[in-house]
């Protein structure tokens, strides 16, 4: 088969389309022909160097596709050889076949095509985990969702208007909150013009913020701290704005907040699994009634995965990009 590979650790240039022996499925595992994989920031960091597989996943980088089951390992049960799928990975989705274990395989959703699907096992997982499983978003209370217009905000804002919560957003433009307003979005800042504390505590009378979903990280955490509101949640999900900050216990204590930060490639499988068998029990009937759809910004042939790096680099998307094979 072919995969993208990283011979060399660098810019989107260091992404090579090259042979490489095909995959086998080992127990409770399945061979996956991929049709589509989501194009995530941990693949970039990946190819930076700094976030390596986890031992045992494939190298090749990709945390979601779709495609159609080829093989069945030993103690596969509840799926079939032609079955579409769509899986959350560990690593290996940029490639024509991929093995993944069976608790993280889900149906294609009512409505949604092949290639479509691979825009969801990572962002329906990430946000699911983080925003409800973790901090147990409930109806009437605020979500605010940095980075709105991305693959993980657009699900969250769909996602969290679906239970009937309020959402606030950050994005950077007038094209991207729009796009966020068409969402559900109720609350929107233009990160670049506006400070969130002051905009969030003006559209809840003081009140403050009872979840936030964050991936940004250090830059952020004081303010996100000064956000929440009483008995509030940060879920710090990604650190584009660095590792290290200084955080105010007596801020958190006041408020009697919690600060959670959380990965999911590498997870264990039954952790992996049971959040997989969580979005398909709460998510996917909420997909196949409409409620909640996938946003695709643009599909890029695999082979031409730099491409599809450099537009995920100049953050002007809205939602995911996908390759295809």
């Amino acid at each position: 088969m072919h995969a993208i590979t990283i011979p060399e650790l660098g810019g989107p240039e260091a992404l090579v389309w090259a042979e490489v022996p095909d995959p086998e499925p080992g127990e409770g595992e399945v061979l996956v022909d991929v049709a589509a994989a989501g194009v995530n920031r941990a693949d970039v960091l990946q190819r930076q160097g700094v976030y390596p597989p986890p031992p045992g996943a494939a190298p090749y980088p990709g945390l979601e596709c779709s495609g159609r089951i080829s093989a069945l390992g030993p103690g596969v049960t509840g799926w079939a050889v032609g079955d579409e799928v769509c899986a959350l990975l560990a690593g290996g989705g940029y490639a024509e076949k991929v093995v993944v274990p069976s608790g993280q395989l889900l149906p294609l959703p009512e409505g949604v095509d092949l290639v479509t699907a691979a825009a969801l096992p990572e962002v329906t997982a990430t946000v699911w985990s983080n925003v409800f499983m973790i901090s147990h978003l409930r109806p009437g209370e605020t979500l605010l969702a940095h980075g709105g217009s991305s693959g993980i905000g657009t699900m969250a804002i769909q996602l969290a208007k679906a239970v009937g919560a309020r959402v606030a957003v950050t994005a950077g433009g007038p094209e991207k909150l729009a796009a966020c307003r068409e969402l559900g979005a109720d609350i929107l800042i233009d990160y670049r013009e506006q400070d969130f504390v002051e905009e969030v505590r003006r559209a809840t009378d003081g009140v403050g913020a009872d979840v936030i979903l964050d991936i940004v990280g250090a830059k952020y955490l004081a303010r996100n701290v000064e956000t929440l509101a009483t008995n509030g949640r940060l879920a710090i999900i990604g650190l584009q704005g660095g590792t290290k900050a200084e955080l105010n216990l007596a801020a958190l204590l006041s408020k009697s907040a919690a600060v959670t930060a959380t990965g999911l490639r590498g997870r264990s499988l039954a952790q992996k699994a049971a959040i997989v068998a969580a979005v398909r029990e709460h998510v996917w009937p909420l997909i196949a009634g409409g409620r909640v759809r996938p946003i695709v910004y643009r599909t890029v042939p695999m082979r031409d995965a730099p491409e599809a790096h450099r537009l995920l680099e100049a953050s002007e998307h809205v939602g995911k990009i996908l390759l295809t094979t």
